[in-house]
């Protein structure tokens, strides 16, 4: 790791779990933050921060610990405190991304209602299928739940905290009242859109993102007869999944493709970054076969950019800009106001889609799930 320090030169401190670091293409990062001129410090949060740098950027993937710190666990719960106290007493420090904005993506029914009650969605066809939260395992009270919120068969159930563990990834579908049985509160289901089996993964690094297309579940419908389906996103999910709940059935029609609205993604990338102030983040969208409109289904804190081209060059401007911005007091100003000229097409709302470029097309070496 470089510690030199440099009169004209800026630091970035930074921790990520051991695991993701040894994924990550540290003498590419290195190469990349020197360049546009700040020092790459591996924080360790076990130690007073105080002694190991003065941070100009604080940046992290610090949700496993938040959400072990929620859940009561001491240690984790005791680095969260050391380093919210450190910003406390550096405020003027970048921190990507705040720890309270992230806390909110910890809780998939919290940031399932701030989607749902976004009118600015709405209004672009945009929508989050109908959900609800279990907190009990009594299956008459959980099929009045749903009835009140409009959920309806099949449903997705998942951990309402979406991050933490493996079992924040290990989801159920469920075609009937029976199969209710197979869920475990606390929960959030949420009803299944056809989608042809077909999902959008939108990456996202400040005002600029790429899209990648994965395989999904295939077309389903209630069923009094079908037991719940035990499998993870990761099972189904990444790119060279092979599982056979991808595969459509002979009456379904394959052939027929609905095409991503770009228009629609934008609201999406506007709302996480202006309202729940994340720069680093992803989401997942499927398109329901019967009406076009998109769902998001899923969001996720700093996910993989292994697909993200020239991802690193991406973060450092995206770095440059919130430190230029913080600077002004203004770092949450709106994207419109960018003048990022990058290497990639420009879209009119100030929003860039890093795929469509020609150019550096390289991808640098992330990999943080």
């Amino acid at each position: 790791m470089n510690n030199k320090q440099s009169i004209c030169y800026k630091n970035i401190g930074i921790w990520i779990s051991e695991k993701k670091s040894q994924k990550l293409n540290w003498k590419e990062l290195i190469k990349t933050c020197n360049s546009h001129g700040y020092n790459l410090i591996k924080l360790d949060l076990e130690k007073p921060l105080e002694d190991q740098t003065e941070c100009d950027v604080f940046l992290h993937k610090l949700t496993d610990v938040i959400a072990a710190s929620d859940q009561g666990d001491l240690k984790a719960l005791h680095i969260i405190c050391n380093v919210q106290q450190y910003l406390s007493n550096h405020p003027n420090t970048t921190v990507i991304d705040p720890i309270n904005n992230v806390r909110i993506l910890l809780n998939r029914h919290c940031y399932y209602s701030i989607l749902q009650e976004e009118l600015s969605l709405q209004r672009h066809g945009i929508f989050t299928p109908n959900f609800a939260e279990f907190k009990t395992c009594n299956v008459e009270q959980n099929i009045e739940i749903m009835r009140q919120w409009g959920v309806k068969f099949p449903v997705i159930c998942k951990p309402t905290i979406a991050h933490g563990s493996k079992s924040a990834h290990e989801m159920v579908l469920i075609f009937n009242k029976k199969g209710l049985n197979a869920c475990k509160p606390p929960c959030v289901v949420q009803s299944f859109v056809n989608h042809n089996a077909v999902l959008h993964k939108v990456f996202v690094v400040g005002n600029r993102y790429h899209i990648c297309q994965r395989p999904s579940l295939k077309n389903f419908n209630a069923s009094d007869d079908l037991e719940p389906i035990f499998y993870t996103t990761g099972e189904v999910c990444k790119a060279d999944s092979r599982s056979t709940l991808s595969i459509l059935d002979p009456h379904d029609k394959p052939d027929i493709k609905m095409n991503l609205d770009e228009n629609k993604i934008k609201p999406i990338i506007r709302l996480l970054r202006e309202k729940i102030g994340l720069l680093l983040t992803g989401f997942d969208v499927v398109i329901d076969n019967a009406t076009g409109n998109h769902a998001v289904i899923d969001i996720n804190v700093f996910p993989s950019y292994d697909n993200f081209p020239n991802f690193f060059d991406h973060l450092l401007d995206c770095i440059d800009e919130s430190v230029n911005k913080m600077s002004n007091g203004d770092i949450y100003t709106s994207l419109s106001d960018s003048g990022d000229d990058y290497c990639c097409n420009r879209i009119s709302n100030g929003f860039v889609n890093v795929g469509q470029s020609t150019n550096r097309l390289s991808v640098s070496g992330m990999n943080i799930n």
